[in-house]
């Protein structure tokens, strides 16, 4: 169960590193664009982005991904770090939601119990009912470079989940101006055969990504970036912790 579970946090990891690549867009330049990034081209625009977006020490990633293992939607808000510090939550479409802080060398995990019975499916009425009562509401633990933790501690690792969107080069085309969440924003047009991406672009202060939106059939989804060189709040839980390493023998 905790290996499924934390498979689908990785999934919708990498298909946040998905969107934020930036696949090739139309070989166009624009035609002396005016306004903000005056004489930059799309592209241009989109790699300084990039730039700006991983040079980041920390940010926060909200929005919904498909995992494909069960055709369904991750929901995820995380804020994580350079220093392989994350605190946030994962919801699986409906059937519950974990959530996660890695600090230091421990990954800890709160399951609510649809979560639970979610993923115990296939296993039988009583074990899973076990689960539920030992876990549910519970924070648990698990060392970072353990077999069951250290995919999830490499999605705390923000360097490694933006990894793809370094050195892009990108050949995207100018949209309009609008705002995001209040940010004067620049859209941004891409594709990739069928397959549309829009990205959205803070036009003061540092060009950070503020949004990417995939209609792709094999990444669909929308991710929206924020708090930019904030801390994040991956403080160790307070009170009991079960100790799933012990537990595993």
């Amino acid at each position: 169960m905790r290996r499924t579970a934390l498979a689908a946090l990785c999934l919708a990891a990498a298909a946040t590193a998905g969107l934020t690549g930036c696949l090739p867009g139309q070989n166009s330049a624009d035609d002396k664009p005016k306004g903000p990034f005056a004489g930059l081209t799309g592209g241009d625009i989109a790699d300084r982005a990039m730039k700006a977006t991983t040079d980041a020490t920390s940010l926060r990633m909200t929005g919904d991904v498909r995992d494909d293992e069960s055709s369904g939607t991750i929901r995820i808000d995380m804020a994580l770090n350079k220093k392989g510090e994350c605190a946030g939550t994962m919801a699986m479409g409906g059937q519950g939601k974990a959530d996660l802080i890695k600090t230091g060398d421990t990954v800890y995990m709160k399951y609510d119990e649809a979560f639970l019975r979610a993923q115990g499916k296939g296993d039988s009425k009583s074990d899973t009912d076990a689960v539920v009562a030992m876990m549910a509401g519970k924070w648990t633990k698990m060392a970072a470079k353990g077999k069951d933790a250290k995919d999830i501690a490499g999605f705390c690792d923000l360097d490694s989940v933006l990894a793809d969107a370094k050195n892009v080069n990108s050949d995207a085309t100018r949209g309009e101006t609008t705002t995001v969440d209040g940010t004067p924003a620049i859209v941004l047009h891409e594709k990739d055969g069928k397959d549309r991406y829009t990205l959205y672009v803070a036009t003061q202060g540092k060009p950070y990504l503020l949004k990417v939106t995939s209609t792709s059939k094999k990444d669909p989804g929308t991710i929206t970036f924020t708090d930019f060189e904030k801390r994040v709040p991956a403080d160790a839980p307070k009170g009991k912790v079960l100790d799933l390493d012990k537990l595993g023998g």
